[in-house]
């Protein structure tokens, strides 16, 4: 979770502790909680709408497919079949490759 380790956790459950006190710190978990509950409804409602108001093409729209990256790795360096060519190749040729520039 995080990539958060089991020492790292500890020393994260020591601050907290130190930072809300014995007393305050189920209240705050519980704060925290809810919060992230809120945003992760707040999310999904947010991509519900947009998946509703772009109207019926766009319904297994993936909204990651939205991030300019993961948008050209999609649309130029996918195959018909899905298959992913190599990084290192376009149009099945080498990039020109300059060993004086490197």
């Amino acid at each position: 979770m995080f990539n958060i380790g089991g020492g790292e956790f500890v020393v994260l459950l020591i601050l907290a502790l130190l930072i809300f006190g014995p007393d305050q710190l189920p209240k705050a978990a519980q704060q925290i909680g809810r919060v992230l509950r809120q945003l992760r409804t707040m999310a999904n409602s947010a991509t519900s709408d947009l998946k509703e108001g772009l109207g019926p093409e766009f319904k297994d729209l993936d909204v990651k497919d939205l991030n300019p990256k993961r948008f050209v790795q999609k649309h130029f360096w996918e195959d018909e079949e899905s298959e992913r060519r190599p990084a290192a190749r376009l149009n099945g040729k080498r990039p020109p490759f300059d060993d004086e520039a490197t």
